[in-house]
């Protein structure tokens, strides 16, 4: 949904650091220490704006999220895509998983669209202020919340995730799944989401043409389709998005035929 990390646009800047300094050291402190990457940037998020002297807020991460810059055309998706799901009998619902911040993405213009967001966290004390991680969202844990989704076991600490679950009994089927990822850290979850019978969308920046990557993942099997993260009606990826819900349609009534059709023979034996 956003050419860069969220942090980057607005977090980062009003610490007074370039943003390739902040992730280096991050990345440094990762590696020196055997720390998740994600769990490194917050801890140096928190350290950085102690020594600011301008401690972390729930409050002013969603307000650093209003400034966050979208590819062109997300604002007006959500609505535009639900509509043409509700005029083909789909029900169409967005969700995030992202490795950013959850309060930056509540703050941003998307957060009223998305049914749920999964993101890095922070636990905040009885003054607001940012503490401790709550939630750390990277490659490998961003999986289990396709499973959360489908099962429709939401909650973070709802164990009823690893249980079995028929295919009739899942909130979403996973081949009416679509997932549109751009980074590293969407990998597992586009392989995951082909493998499972979905569809998986690897988008580019079209401002800086870096689609060497989707390429690579597309060539390699992991994702079903690309196209440049232009959000815009009519653009590349709306139209696709138009006939996997046709798809999901004609799948779908195809399934009530079926049923239909087995009932009859049922009632002739």
């Amino acid at each position: 949904l956003s050419p860069d990390d969220m942090q980057a646009f607005t977090f980062i800047p009003s610490l007074g650091m370039r943003i390739e300094d902040f992730w280096k050291e991050s990345d440094t402190a990762a590696r020196l220490n055997g720390m998740d990457p994600n769990l490194s940037w917050m801890k140096l998020m928190m350290d950085k704006a102690a020594q600011k002297g301008m401690p972390i807020s729930r409050e002013t991460l969603q307000k650093l999220g209003r400034d966050v810059k979208l590819f062109e055309g997300v604002t007006q998706w959500f609505g535009r895509v639900s509509t043409y799901g509700r005029e083909k009998g789909v029900q169409v619902e967005h969700y995030i998983i992202s490795s950013g911040l959850k309060e930056i993405i509540e703050g941003s213009a998307v957060a009223p669209f998305i049914r749920r967001i999964y993101a890095s966290a922070f636990y905040y004390d009885l003054n607001g202020t940012a503490v401790w991680p709550a939630q750390a969202v990277n490659y490998t844990n961003k999986t289990q919340y396709i499973f959360r989704i489908a099962k429709g076991t939401f909650d973070e600490n709802d164990e009823r995730v690893n249980d079995s679950f028929l295919e009739k009994n899942l909130y979403i089927p996973y081949e009416n799944l679509v997932y549109i990822g751009d980074s590293e850290t969407d990998i597992p979850c586009m392989s995951l989401i082909k493998n499972k019978g979905g569809i998986s969308i690897g988008v580019y920046d079209p401002a800086v043409s870096s689609r060497q990557r989707v390429y690579e993942l597309y060539h390699d099997g992991r994702i079903n389709y690309f196209a440049p993260a232009d959000y815009r009606e009519k653009k590349m990826l709306d139209c696709l998005m138009r006939r996997i819900i046709d798809l999901v349609a004609a799948r779908e009534a195809l399934k009530e035929e079926s049923a239909r059709l087995s009932a009859m023979a049922d009632e002739d034996v």
